[in-house]
């Protein structure tokens, strides 16, 4: 079971990037898990995200999956490798670039709160 810890989660709704450490290897993921997907214990900790990182792809989405996101298009998605050590994908400022530092901030899309990346110095 998860240790109970407050962290903000975009995917509930809160501004915030919420990842996951294993107590029993130090293993960390991006995704809440009740588990470890490296060694399968389960008391992972629920850690709070600066928010930083730095882009390791990016592209342009020019044709969107559904009707809510087509009013969107085009917008970029990037790949970014977060401070903390985990991967994830989120949507970023048109003008990001490989290597560039970015921090992350919320906004609304799609009827959703989704992380939104731009550069650091912003």
């Amino acid at each position: 079971m998860s240790e109970t810890r407050s962290v903000a989660d975009w995917t509930a709704g809160q501004p915030g990037l919420a990842y996951q450490r294993c107590s029993a290897c130090a293993e960390i993921w991006y995704f809440k898990r009740t588990f470890c997907p490296h060694c399968g214990d389960g008391h992972p900790e629920d850690l709070q995200a600066s928010g930083q990182g730095t882009v390791q792809a990016h592209t342009e989405v020019t044709r969107a999956p559904t009707d809510e996101w087509r009013a969107h298009a085009p917008y970029t998605i990037v790949l970014v490798d977060a401070d903390e050590g985990f991967r994830l994908m989120a949507h970023g400022d048109a003008s990001l670039t490989i290597g560039d530092r970015v921090r992350a901030r919320f906004v609304s899309r799609a009827e959703r709160l989704i992380p939104y990346f731009e550069k650091a110095d912003s």
